[in-house]
């Protein structure tokens, strides 16, 4: 099935209709963790691009949160969720070492 299409019901026997239906709720719910996740991450680089050591600090443990989270819903794997975590965090550890100087 191509990503953002509808489920589509070839038979209408109500275990089928049932499946359809808990399907799109599942599209919806893993969008919007997945939605929340990749803001929280743009506001993170964002801050940390324009060099705002205090914004960044500030966004840095809710958008670690959110990621976690996304790894606990089964939104993101394990993996490439602590592969986001390590750059953000090096990212931002940088820019403090450079706000420090």
């Amino acid at each position: 099935m191509a990503q953002g299409q509808p489920t589509k019901v070839k038979k209408k026997k109500k275990s089928v209709l049932k499946r359809a239906a808990q399907a799109r709720q599942r599209a919806e719910v893993n969008r919007a963790n997945r939605t929340r996740v990749r803001s929280a991450m743009k506001r993170l680089r964002t801050a940390i691009t324009a060099g705002d050591a205090t914004a960044a600090g500030n966004l840095l443990n809710p958008t670690m949160s959110a990621i976690d989270q996304a790894i606990t819903k089964g939104v993101l794997h394990e993996n490439t969720a602590n592969r986001y975590k390590s750059r953000l965090h090096a990212a931002y550890n940088g820019l403090k070492t450079k706000a420090a100087k």
